[in-house]
C-alpha cells in the first residue's frame, strides 16, 4: 500500500481533541519505548490548564502531534511526534516550527525540552531550532534508566524563519478571523478549543 504524497501545503494544525486520543496513542506507541496511555492524554486535554496540544493533519489524517506546558513565559516541551510511516520527510520540523509560533504568540519567551542523550537525531532538529544543552536529568527514561539531556531556546521568530518553513493552514473555531497560515491562528485554536 502505497502512503498518500505529502503536500506541504496542505498540512493542517489544530487543537488536540478528547476523539484524536485514540490515534495519538498509536503514535506514541510507534515513537516511544514508554508511550504515555489514553488516560495520561485525557487528563492533559481535561485538566492541565498548562497543556496545549495540537496535531499535524492532512486530509483528515493525522500525521504527527505535539504538546507543551504553557507556564508563565516558558514552554515546557512534552512530547513531539510524527507518524512513523511518514518520518523523514521534514514532518518534525514543521511541527516544531509550529509548537514555537504558538508558543510565542501565547506570550512564552523560552522553550525547553528534554531529549534522550542518544537521540542525535532529535538533537541535531532542535539545534537547528536554537536550542542548546544546559544540563542533564540522570535516570530520567524509566524504561532503561536513560539520562535526558536538557535543551533550551530562545523563542524567536529570526531562528524559525530561517527554516523556510512554508505557512501552514490553521482551523479556526466558528467566528473566528485569523488569517491563513499565521502562528496566531494555530494560537487562538489551542487557546479557544482547550480553555
Amino acid at each position: 500500500m502505497s502512503l498518500p504524497a505529502i503536500r506541504k501545503e496542505a498540512l493542517v494544525f489544530r487543537s488536540m481533541r478528547l476523539e484524536d486520543i485514540d490515534t495519538i496513542v498509536e503514535i506514541e506507541k510507534e515513537a516511544f519505548t514508554a508511550p504515555w496511555t489514553a488516560e495520561a492524554f485525557n487528563n492533559e486535554l481535561k485538566q492541565n490548564l498548562f497543556a496545549k496540544y495540537m496535531v499535524m493533519e492532512q486530509d483528515g489524517a493525522i500525521l504527527g502531534y505535539g504538546g507543551m506546558w504553557l507556564i508563565v513565559d516558558e514552554a515546557h516541551v512534552t512530547n513531539i511526534a510524527i507518524r512513523e510511516r511518514y518520518q523523514g520527510q521534514g514532518l518534525g520540523k514543521l511541527l516544531l516550527g509550529e509548537m514555537m509560533k504558538t508558543a510565542h504568540w501565547l506570550g512564552a519567551k523560552r522553550m525547553t525540552l528534554e531529549v534522550r542523550v542518544t537521540n542525535e537525531i532529535a538533537q541535531r532538529l532542535y539545534r537547528r531550532f536554537g536550542f542548546e544543552p544546559s544540563g542533564i536529568r540522570p535516570g530520567y527514561y524509566s524504561d532503561n534508566m536513560e539520562d535526558a539531556l536538557i535543551m533550551w531556546a530562545d523563542l524567536d521568530p529570526e531562528v524559525w524563519n530561517k527554516q523556510d518553513n512554508p505557512e501552514p493552514r490553521s482551523r479556526r473555531t466558528p467566528g473566528e478571523k485569523a488569517e491563513r497560515g499565521t502562528a496566531g491562528s494555530s494560537a487562538r485554536a489551542l487557546e479557544g478549543e482547550q480553555a
